[in-house]
């Protein structure tokens, strides 16, 4: 079965033999020679603007690597972390205080005071990132935010005067035209590896279904050899302008098999710029559920005047698509004067803009073509800032219950809600010596499950982020809350 792998390295001691992989990668493309002095400028110029990412973490957290939901949860879709699905689990486990290294990846300088634009999934659920330059100096690393529905991640090292890769515009590449990419495949650092753009605006996981839903997916394929560890690294033009980020690779064994896939530069500009700024990432809606056209479908509907574009197959309530004057039957082919007729540019053209900004829509109704601009909104149904939400905004702390509550109330596992003040929790009717049971479906039996399944949920691209929470006081009185995260 092929599958996506997702370039990161989860793994630990003698690297080759602990992953069982075979050090040998495939073939890259060979130049001309022509174009060799070019090669030789890019890569000159931007292999000290790439660093190597290293996640590390306590064993307690690894259980959670990968479970970030979206299409890493796919079965179809595989990390390349060697994490609890792929090793067994060890005898003896490491002392809770213990920090080990469990990810290698890559990443990208994009100013010289030290912002790095890397994977999500290079930093996800890691308590320490340390990161290192080309001339071997190290830096530990802060986040400072996260985007899972792009799989892209800004975080900062302390230094100043660093190498940058000019951020160059994917949208002006070519089908053909060659490109090099920089990372850390298998832990060889600068390591430099060439191939041709081999298409655009791809996507690679199963079909979406809405864009308010799932991952937003547009990559650059390329045939650039690619292996565990380039996640997170550079993919630039000949002219040593970054063009993508490395994140991903098509294949039946886990290694190089000639597809690669990279996040362009026209989304990795508007997440990185969000993330600086706001913390996080300020996602706009077209509010539409669709498909793309196929030849059964467009004689299944009597499709006429177009062959190839976004079916609207159901338009949200308080959408700039309703406002707009969207509706069911309407098939899109332009957004702002550029192709709009695959999942993959819908989602590209989306993920550019803010809300508060008009996008021009030019679509087939009833055969006719026909424009409409709509104002695009938020995930709320309004154009207003969104700031990153923290767990304290829910005005409470956590500790695990006392035992002898537990014992008493015959329960093996609980949360117990102590200081409560004004805040989300509070406003939901929860009182001071609440004991969680359950956040969500989930069983809760610490303090640190509840903060993850709230960052969780504050990362999600879902609209409506809500703690459902099921308990009981000390008293014996059941009780559940519905909690929500956003106003």
């Amino acid at each position: 079965m092929k599958k996506i792998t997702y370039l990161s390295i989860f793994a630990t001691g003698a690297l080759a033999a602990a992953m069982g992989i075979s050090l040998v990668s495939g073939q890259s493309p060979v130049a001309p020679p022509s174009n060799q002095e070019a090669f030789v400028n890019a890569a000159e110029s931007t292999i000290n603007g790439v660093v190597s990412v290293k996640s590390y973490a306590t064993p307690r957290q690894q259980q959670y690597m990968g479970n970030g939901g979206g299409f890493f949860d796919d079965p179809f879709f595989e990390y390349f972390f060697g994490g609890p699905r792929q090793q067994p689990r060890q005898q003896q486990q490491p002392r809770e205080s213990e920090q080990r290294q469990i990810g290698l990846g890559s990443g990208v300088i994009i100013s010289a005071d030290g912002y790095i634009v890397t994977n999500n999934h290079v930093i996800a659920d890691a308590e320490r990132l340390e990161v290192t330059l080309n001339d071997n100096r190290n830096y530990n690393a802060t986040v400072i935010g996260a985007d899972p529905t792009t799989d892209l991640a800004l975080i900062k090292i302390d230094a100043p005067n660093l190498h940058v890769i000019p951020m160059g515009n994917s949208e002006d590449l070519h089908v053909g035209e060659w490109v090099l990419a920089v990372g850390n495949p298998f832990g060889f650092t600068s390591t430099v590896t060439s191939g041709i753009v081999s298409a655009k605006a791809r996507n690679i996981s199963s079909a979406t279904q809405s864009m308010s839903a799932g991952n937003i997916e547009s990559y650059i394929q390329t045939d650039a050899a690619l292996n565990s560890g380039n996640s997170g690294g550079a993919l630039v033009n000949l002219n040593g302008e970054l063009v993508g980020i490395n994140a991903a690779i098509y294949s039946k064994t886990g290694t190089y098999a000639g597809c690669s896939f990279a996040i362009p530069t026209s989304i990795v500009k508007k997440v990185t710029d969000d993330l600086r700024q706001y913390g996080t990432v300020q996602r706009a809606l077209l509010g539409i559920s669709f498909r793309e056209l196929t030849p059964e479908f467009i004689k299944e509907k009597d499709i006429k005047g177009v062959n190839a574009g976004i079916y609207v197959a159901s338009v949200a309530d308080r959408s700039a698509a309703r406002e707009a004057g969207l509706e069911e039957g309407d098939v899109i082919v332009e957004l702002n004067g550029t192709p709009a007729t695959t999942t993959a540019q819908v989602q590209e053209a989306i993920a550019k803009c803010s809300p508060g900004e008009t996008i021009a829509i030019t679509f087939f109704r009833d055969g006719k073509k026909m424009h409409k601009n709509a104002v695009l909104r938020n995930d709320q149904g309004n154009t207003d800032i969104r700031r990153p939400g923290s767990i304290t905004d829910l005005g409470c702390a956590f500790s695990k219950a006392p035992k002898e509550t537990l014992s008493q109330l015959q329960l093996s596992h609980g949360v117990q809600v102590k200081g409560l003040q004004d805040g989300r929790m509070k406003d939901a009717g929860i009182r001071d010596g609440f004991i969680i049971l359950s956040v969500n479906g989930a069983r809760i039996s610490s303090p640190e499950e509840i903060e993850k399944i709230y960052d969780s949920i504050i990362k999600s691209a879902d609209q409506d982020k809500v703690l459902f929470i099921k308990g009981i006081y000390p008293t014996g009185k059941q009780a559940f809350y519905a909690v929500p995260l956003v106003d």
